[in-house]
C-alpha cells in the first residue's frame, strides 16, 4: 500500500514535529489528541503516546477500530517493547515500534522494531515513511526504549542521582560531560530537551521489563515529573525557561 496520507496521533511536540516534516516531504498529514478524528482512509498511523499502559491500550483499541485493516499503526515503544503493544491490537501484524527523542529534525536514524507477531510488509512500509522524510533507519531488538533513548535515558539517570547527592550543580555537571566527553549538550539540558516524561517513561519501561536495577529511575527524576516539571515544554526542569 502506497503511503500517502499520514495521521500522527499525540500532543507531545515530536508529534508536531512528525506532522510538519511529513507535509515538507509531501505527505498529506495531520495531528490529533486521540483516535476519534484520524482519518478511516489514512495510509499509516504515527502513534507518539508515552504515558500510562492502560491509555495506552486504549488508544490502540480506538484506532483498531477505526482505520483500515490495511494501515500500518507505527508506535512509539518508549515505554513498552513493541510485542506488548502489538498484544493490545486485534492486528498485531501491522504494529510496529519506532523509538526516538525530540527533536527529530537533525537525527539522521530512526530505530524501528518489530514485535514477534509484525509482518514484514508492515515494517517495510514503516521504513519507507521515514525514508520520505529524509531519515535512515535501522531494525532493532523487540525491547522498551530500543538503543538510543534508553542508552541517553540512562545517561540523565545517573546526571540527575549525581545532582540530588550533591555531587556537583547542573551547570558543572553539564559542562563536565559536554566538554570532557564531547556531547553535544549536557544530560541535564539534554533532558529538559526531550522531556522528563518522556526519560522517565524509557527508564520505567526497561526496569519493568527487564528487573535490571541499572534502570530504576533516579527519586529526583520522578518527583520533578510528578511536579509537572518536565523541562523545555512546561518552562522548567533541571533548569528554568522563559515562554
Amino acid at each position: 500500500m502506497a503511503i500517502n496520507s499520514v495521521a500522527v496521533v499525540g500532543v507531545s511536540r515530536l508529534a508536531g514535529e512528525l506532522v510538519k516534516l511529513s507535509q515538507a516531504s509531501g505527505l498529506t498529514a495531520t495531528l490529533h489528541a486521540d483516535a476519534d478524528a484520524v482519518s478511516t482512509s489514512a495510509s499509516l498511523v504515527i502513534e507518539t503516546h508515552a504515558g500510562a499502559e492502560s491509555d495506552k491500550k486504549e488508544l490502540l483499541k480506538k484506532l483498531d477500530a477505526r482505520v483500515s485493516g490495511s494501515t500500518v499503526i507505527v508506535s512509539s515503544c518508549l515505554a513498552f517493547s513493541p510485542t506488548a503493544i502489538a498484544s493490545w491490537s486485534a492486528a498485531p501484524e501491522r504494529v510496529v515500534g519506532f523509538a526516538t527523542f525530540y527533536p527529530l529534525a537533525d537525527k539522521k536514524v530512526i530505530e524501528l522494531s518489530g514485535g514477534l507477531r509484525t509482518g514484514d510488509d508492515s515494517l517495510e512500509q514503516a521504513e519507507e515513511f521515514f525514508r520520505r522524510l529524509g531519515k535512515e533507519t535501522a531494525r532493532v531488538k523487540d525491547a522498551a526504549g530500543l538503543i538510543f533513548p534508553r542508552i541517553l535515558s540512562l545517561i540523565i539517570n545517573e546526571a540527575a542521582r549525581a545532582l540530588d547527592e550533591g555531587v556537583a550543580e547542573e551547570e558543572a555537571i553539564d559542562a563536565a560531560m559536554k566538554l570532557g566527553v564531547n556531547y553535544p549538550s549536557g544530560p541535564l539540558r539534554w533532558a529538559d530537551r526531550v522531556g522528563l516524561d518522556e526519560v522517565l517513561a524509557v527508564l520505567e519501561g526497561a526496569h519493568r521489563e527487564s528487573g535490571d536495577d541499572r534502570y530504576r529511575p533516579s527519586p529526583l527524576l520522578k518527583k520533578m515529573v510528578a511536579a509537572g516539571w518536565l523541562g523545555e515544554a512546561s518552562g522548567k526542569g533541571f533548569y528554568e525557561y522563559k515562554a
